[in-house]
């Protein structure tokens, strides 16, 4: 493993660069919504007669998960579920469907926030990192721009893997929700077991459909246009962000799909709160 400062932030730099050029892409490639509708992944899972866990946390401190996806998406799931019991391990749920609200409010939680600037700072050399720089990053780790959000699209599940002997984690170098050097699937700076780990979760999932998403080793997605653009498919994205009523199971597709969840004046006045609050327990 290199442990080198130099070449952690160099590849952290070049991974934030190739993941916000992916972004780009996302914003280029063509939609049609499917309005299709969301199921329970809880009930699903209740149904089949599997073994999958659910995060306890609530999301930026506020918001109750929502564990729901698009409707045709829930058998490939399960499967993978299936498939890791069957292995000897158990397939945690850490996070799916997200609404703009929540998407908002974890971009722009000081837990979060704070790791972003401080990414920023690092990459800067010490320095206040421009505005440009921190919107250019918060695209990337907190889907700032909702078409490219594949939450926001119903279309993602954040996992963690346990072992169904004794509730260990399945150990991929860092947990979720990390934001560093580590977080990309192919980072140099995890273990070779910590890789295996990582690579034999990808190939369960990735045997059902669900692509991993380069930038974070615990995002996999299915049918949206980042699935479309990585598997080369040639076709429009199915999924992209919608509001979700739950009492008719109706989606919306949002009507400013490109319109940021927070502009730049906005992050002008949270990169200062956040500066004060890393002076005071020292950056």
């Amino acid at each position: 493993m290199v442990h080198d400062e130099a070449a952690r932030v160099a590849f952290w730099i070049e991974y934030m660069e190739q993941s916000y050029a992916l972004t780009e892409a996302i914003v280029r490639h063509p939609l049609q919504e499917s309005r299709e509708g969301f199921a329970s992944i809880r009930a699903a899972a209740e149904a089949a007669g599997v073994e999958v866990r659910f995060s306890t946390t609530q999301l930026a401190g506020t918001f109750e998960r929502l564990f729901v996806i698009r409707e045709s998406l829930l058998p490939d799931l399960m499967a993978i579920a299936r498939d890791m019991n069957t292995r000897g391990w158990v397939l945690k749920i850490e996070d799916g469907y997200r609404t703009r609200e929540m998407q908002t409010a974890l971009g722009r939680a000081p837990a979060v926030f704070d790791r972003i600037v401080q990414s920023c700072i690092r990459e800067c050399g010490g320095r206040r990192p421009p505005v440009e720089l921190v919107s250019r990053r918060a695209m990337v780790l907190v889907a700032n721009v909702p078409v490219t959000g594949t939450h926001m699209a119903g279309a993602a599940v954040d996992i963690s893997v346990l072992r169904r002997a004794d509730g260990a984690e399945v150990w991929r170098g860092k947990p979720y929700l990390e934001m560093s050097e580590y977080t990309p699937m192919n980072s140099p700076f995890v273990t070779a077991e910590e890789r295996q780990n990582r690579q034999e979760i990808t190939r369960v999932m990735e045997r059902h459909g669900f692509l991993h998403y380069p930038g974070e080793f615990w995002h996999y997605n299915k049918g949206d246009s980042l699935y479309q653009i990585q598997a080369r498919t040639g076709k429009p994205g199915r999924y992209g962000p919608v509001d979700w009523d739950p009492a008719t199971n109706r989606v919306t597709p949002y009507a400013d799909p490109l319109g940021p969840l927070t502009p730049l004046e906005t992050l002008e006045s949270l990169i200062q709160q956040s500066l004060v609050r890393l002076g005071a327990r020292g950056a």
